[in-house]
């Protein structure tokens, strides 16, 4: 691409949707067919079919790219595979709501043409979110594009399913499950979410049976008494040792009750005995099951009372029972006492109605024998967790793991691949073809009828097959399966390490018998600035499309990235990406400053046809500083560490190139000197073009665009580019070095001048103190101390005295002396000298407290002492100083 002249002014609008097409069209995205380098699989965590991007999506994906775009440079045959979950739940919120618009509800309509909405509605607004990904500048291979009811995924699930059940590890069994009354189906215990509630604790009365007097117990849901089947007490609660064995009578019911002894029980609970509601509560359910005690539920599907309960109660809703009941048992006497009680309640998470325990036939999948695979998996090292602290969450939650309730009552999903005779026998197969063969076979006849089961499979039971099925599992020859799987790294949010990240090492592990993913990165929460969930209800939650309408989406990568250490929540301000923004204009400006110095329609040679001996000192600093900084990158890549790769080179690009290398070369940017003019330009591309391929996994964009500049003819596009290894040849510490004292005393003249109001257009003498192999180095490079930072004259010695009325600044072990005679005034220097002196007595002052401390002392790691006892030393060595200058301008 021919050289063309840049802009004033960067706009990302124009430069990202001419890339992003180019880059697609062209086939950047797809992994090469047949090709033997190294895979390097991600796989996106599918987002809902309703959903469309916010905040959480960006952060998440730009890792994801970030990780992608990097893997593609390092020569890797490179699959990021895009798609998107059905989300049952979601879904049908969605297509309700529309059906309440038009008077309707899928009950009306019917499953068949619900079915057929909800399949409209996936392709006309499915794909929403995927669109949003490509203005990020995801670089998915959308060619691939997965969706969890595809035809070929779906034979995934079912085939799942199917093997499960015939190991014996799916069964079908009457159990209390977490129901959500509001979206009428089962949810699991991941999809419990549990808030502190203010509410109350009741007191009820049960009268004995045979006795006088009663039994007091305690409750915070009293509707749930009419579904009391018993009362329980610790065997070793001495004020019941004589109740246990007699009964009660149930009160509104007028049910015998009998009074069990069971070591569940909390005596400082309550009075110390509790009624027990085996269908309603999942701890009373496992103490009926211990007690053989009788299941009475009292609930319909909708939370509104059965017939279990006596006549006046049927019908209510289960909140308006509870007033009832407590206004019934309070008119009979039988209310002892209210008290206020905070409780755990769980909420649905997609609808957040209350749930309720609710026994129910339900399917389920037997998880101990796949959680010890998966646990191993992460305890052996097989699959690293970033950061490492989950480790134990996930430990915990597989110890502890429950049996999986895998049916929902709903209509969009996979439905349950069981049919059900006239005798209500199972067959479970993998078409209805297969259902009906078994059938006649099982009845030894050809005239049978089947009705398929009505619920449809948890969402999360399709999205654990997510590694393997989108790789076109379970065709074991699928060519993607043999070279994309396992796949490389995960990134995914912790909140659901339960839901799909420990469930997919589990399918991994049991349908392929190998791990899905070698390492899995925790993304944090994106959060606002005060520290909340960002949500549309607060008004704290930004478009990201209007941000990259905005700032563009190199400056959102950039900013997102900046602010996300390692795992931790992230507190958003729009500030940040306006950071990121002005960012990259630094970048644009500085290739801009370069390509205007260069000759037409000729790039300077490359540095490796450069001999040595024609770089000038800061020609070497700025090498070795990019080494150094592609050391840092690297360091941090490796540890998974994407704020500090995005540090890394923001502090080099801004302040070691753009700031300070391009103000020393700008003269010989343009010089006279040819071969000294040449040198220079050849540096600063060179350089420019390792920061143009730094930057491309974080902002791939501006990157791309600038790169077409500076690249030569037989020069692949910057995506494809070879990533940096770096070269030694050009680490050198010594010049390092030196020009960061070199910038450092700039530094300090132009504070000084500065702090002094001095005339920008007066040179200033300079005389320094110090040892030689120091002053040495500014004596070499005095050029840059005349230009930069107007010095006249310069003077150095290891003993030389300091002049009367001068500024002083310290910089290392040297001392800086600059006359001020008709320059400043001196009241105002001594008045700099003692705000100078302060602020050193504050830093020692709070240098000493921190090394006083014991407890530091104690915990901090050896190294971290002994930086803070030099600095200590560093500190008292200024002040000094400091007070010497001040002492001779009195």
């Amino acid at each position: 691409m021919a050289r063309v002249q840049l802009g004033k002014i960067y706009e990302p609008g124009k430069v990202e949707s001419k890339w992003y097409r180019y880059w697609e069209q062209n086939g950047f995205f797809m992994p090469g067919e047949s090709d033997d380098r190294k895979p390097f699989t991600v796989l996106i965590p599918p987002p809902n079919v309703t959903g469309i991007l916010h905040m959480g999506h960006v952060l998440n994906n730009t890792v994801q790219d970030i990780l992608v775009r990097r893997a593609r440079m390092r020569g890797n045959n490179t699959l990021w595979l895009p798609g998107t979950d059905h989300a049952s739940i979601a879904t049908e919120a969605k297509l309700a709501a529309a059906l309440k618009e038009e008077g309707l509800d899928k009950r009306s309509i019917g499953r068949e043409k619900f079915l057929e909405r909800a399949w409209d509605w996936a392709h006309n607004y499915g794909g929403t979110i995927l669109e949003q990904l490509k203005r990020l500048g995801c670089s998915c291979d959308w060619t691939r594009t997965a969706f969890t009811m595809d035809e070929t995924y779906s034979r995934a699930v079912i085939e799942t399913f199917v093997r499960l059940y015939e190991e014996g590890l799916i069964y079908r069994g009457k159990r209390l499950i977490n129901w959500d009354p509001v979206g009428q189906t089962a949810l699991s215990d991941e999809e419990v979410i549990h808030r502190e509630t203010d509410g109350h604790l009741w007191y009820f009365r049960y009268p004995l049976r045979d006795d006088d007097g009663h039994v007091t117990v305690a409750t915070t849901r009293p509707e749930t008494m009419l579904g009391d089947t018993g009362v329980a007490v610790n065997p070793a609660d001495g004020r019941f040792s004589h109740l246990i064995g007699k009964r009660v009578i149930l009160p509104l019911v007028d049910r015998e009750l009998p009074i069990i002894a069971d070591e569940f029980v909390d005596p400082e609970f309550g009075t110390g005995a509790v009624k027990v509601t085996p269908a309603h509560d999942p701890n009373d359910y496992q103490l009926g099951q211990r007690h053989n005690l009788e299941m009475v539920n009292i609930l319909l599907p909708d939370a509104t009372l059965n017939d279990n309960v006596p006549e006046q109660f049927i019908g209510m809703d289960r909140f308006q029972a509870r007033k009832a009941v407590v206004a019934e048992i309070e008119s009979q006497g039988l209310l002892e006492k209210l008290e206020d009680h905070v409780s755990s309640v769980g909420y649905s998470q997609r609808t957040d109605a209350q749930v309720e325990p609710y026994l129910s036939l339900q399917w389920f999948l037997d998880m101990q024998e796949l959680a010890k695979p998966a646990r191993e998996a992460v305890d052996s090292g097989q699959i690293t967790f970033y950061p490492p602290r989950w480790v134990k969450v996930y430990d915990h939650w597989l110890a502890n793991i429950q049996d999986w309730c895998i049916s929902r009552q709903l209509w969009w999903g996979h439905r349950i691949p069981a049919w059900y005779g006239p005798d209500d026998r199972i067959f479970v197969a993998r078409t209805e073809t297969e259902a009906y063969a078994q059938a006649r076979e099982h009845y030894e006849q050809d005239d049978v009828t089947l009705e398929q089961d009505p619920d449809v499979l948890d969402t999360w039971f399709s999205s654990w097959l997510w590694p393997i099925a989108t790789l076109g599992w379970p065709d074991s020859d699928c060519p993607d399966l043999k070279r994309f799987y396992p796949t490389q790294d995960l990134v995914t949010a912790p909140d659901i390490i339960f839901f799909w990240v420990a469930r997919m090492v589990m399918a991994g592990l049991k349908f392929d018998g190998r791990i899905p993913f070698s390492t899995v990165y925790f993304n944090g929460i994106v959060r606002d600035k005060l520290g909340r969930r960002m949500s549309k209800s607060l008004g704290n939650s930004p478009d990201p499309l209007e941000l990259i309408d905005t700032y563009g989406a190199d400056a959102l990568r950039m900013g997102m990235m900046l602010i996300a250490p390692q795992g931790q929540d992230i507190l958003f301000s729009e500030e940040d990406i306006a950071h990121g923004r002005n960012y990259m204009n630094k970048i644009w400006n500085a290739a801009r400053l370069v390509l205007m110095n260069l000759e037409k329609d000729r790039l300077p040679p490359r540095l490796n046809d450069l001999t040595r001996d024609r770089l000038a000192a800061v020609d070497l600093w700025i090498l070795s500083r990019l080494q150094s900084t592609l050391t840092k990158v690297e360091g941090a890549y490796a540890r998974y560490r994407m704020n500090d790769v995005a540090k890394a080179i923001y502090d080099f690009v801004w302040a070691d190139y753009c700031d300070w290398y391009l103000e020393f070369i700008k003269t010989r940017l343009n010089s006279d000197d040819s071969r000294d003019r040449e040198t220079a330009q050849a540096v600063a591309v060179n350089v420019l073009k390792n920061i143009l391929a730094l930057i491309h996994p974080l902002a791939p964009f501006i990157s791309e665009e600038l790169w077409q500049q500076v690249k030569q003819e037989n020069e692949p596009d910057l995506i494809c580019a070879p990533y940096l290894t770096g070269n030694k040849q050009w680490e050198s510490p010594e010049h390092e070095a030196e020009i960061q004292l070199l910038r450092e005393a700039i530094t300090a003249v132009r504070g000084v001048r500065s702090d002094m109001d001095v005339d920008p257009g007066k040179t200033a003498d300079l005389i320094v103190r110090g040892p030689d192999k120091l002053t040495s180095v500014l004596a070499r490079e005095i050029a840059h101390l005349q230009r930069l930072a107007r010095v006249g004259e310069l003077t150095t010695g290891v003993d030389i005295s300091k002049p009367p009325h001068a500024a002083t600044a310290v910089v290392d072990a040297l001392e800086l002396f600059i006359p001020l005679e008709g320059l400043i005034d001196l009241d105002v220097e001594r008045e700099r000298l003692q705000k100078r002196i302060q602020e050193m007595e504050g830093r020692l002052a709070a240098a000493r407290k921190k090394l006083d401390n014991k407890d530091f002392i104690k915990r901090a790691p050896a190294e971290v002492v002994a930086h803070e006892r030099e600095k200590q030393a560093a500190y008292q060595d200024r002040l000094d100083k400091l007070k010497e200058n001040y002492q001779a301008l009195v």
